[in-house]
């Protein structure tokens, strides 16, 4: 009789890194609602930047007190190895989230809607040199920080437990729910959009849908960080360029939750990888 093969418990250490996340993230962005300055009061801003800087910061205490020499090597050498992103790849990543938009926007138009406002690529067109330290601030205010923490330390080790599918479903519910406190953010992205609102809905349920398609990428490219960077990069930096109507909005979002399905039905949930059998990782 063959005992059935018991999976692997969850990291505790894991579970200290959303803990330690989430209590010094709201810590500051909490502070940033109690003062009321709307951004772009300096004193917000450092609070709302402090506050998306914690994953990093947690990720990397706890890779320097509870991990190896070997996993704080592997963490960095995947942190800075551009070479783990094939050229095929790239196209991915950087033409992605404009795909997806410009069908949601074509879907729009034809349906009789308004589309989308570009005033900001407008705007960048006729300077175009301020488009390089925009895209640096984009960067630097997000996606890297971010993408250190969240795909850089948590998801291998989700993945040790659950099959990629169902660990990008619960990281990108984890990441749905850190961003809450933002909301309260006089001035922040957040802010505008409104608390019970079509667009805090739709900002709710997008998270999942895009962290599975970067799960996809980040598995794909012998797990660099930097390729999940980019595509989130990606995706904000698309957001501030072009703003959707809230029609166009809705089917963006339909088209990223119909994007993740195909990618999990042809690459397959257990890796999001073609013919690959599944490792620990």
């Amino acid at each position: 009789m063959f005992r059935k093969e018991s999976k692997p418990p969850v990291n505790r250490t894991l579970g200290l890194f959303f803990l330690l996340t989430f209590a010094l993230s709201w810590l500051f962005w909490a502070m940033a609602a109690w003062l009321g300055r709307p951004e772009p009061a300096i004193s917000t801003l450092i609070l709302h930047y402090l506050g998306g800087s914690m994953p990093p910061v947690v990720a990397i205490f706890l890779l320097y007190t509870r991990h190896s020499a070997n996993e704080r090597k592997s963490y960095w050498k995947r942190a800075i190895d551009f070479k783990g992103i094939t050229g095929k790849w790239y196209a991915v990543i950087f033409l992605t989230p404009p795909l997806l938009a410009s069908l949601a926007i074509l879907v729009d138009l034809v349906a009789g809607g308004t589309g989308a406002e570009a005033e900001a690529a407008s705007w960048f067109i006729t300077q175009p040199l301020s488009l390089i330290p925009f895209a640096v601030y984009m960067l630097l205010f997000g996606p890297l920080p971010e993408e250190l923490a969240w795909r850089g330390y948590a998801l291998d080790k989700l993945q040790n437990r659950w099959n990629a599918l169902t660990s990008s479903i619960l990281l990108g519910a984890i990441w749905t729910v850190w961003h809450l406190p933002l909301f309260f953010i006089p001035g922040s992205y957040q802010h505008g959009l409104g608390l019970g609102t079509q667009g805090f809905w739709l900002f709710m349920i997008d998270k999942i849908p895009q962290s599975i398609l970067i799960t996809w990428v980040f598995n794909n490219n012998r797990r660099s960080t930097w390729s999940a960077v980019l595509f989130h990069f990606m995706i904000n930096f698309l957001g501030e360029l072009v703003e959707l109507s809230n029609q166009s909005e809705l089917f963006y979002i339909i088209l990223w939750i119909l994007a993740a399905i195909f990618v999990t039905i042809l690459w397959g949930p257990d890796r999001l990888v073609r013919n690959t059998p599944r490792t620990k990782l």
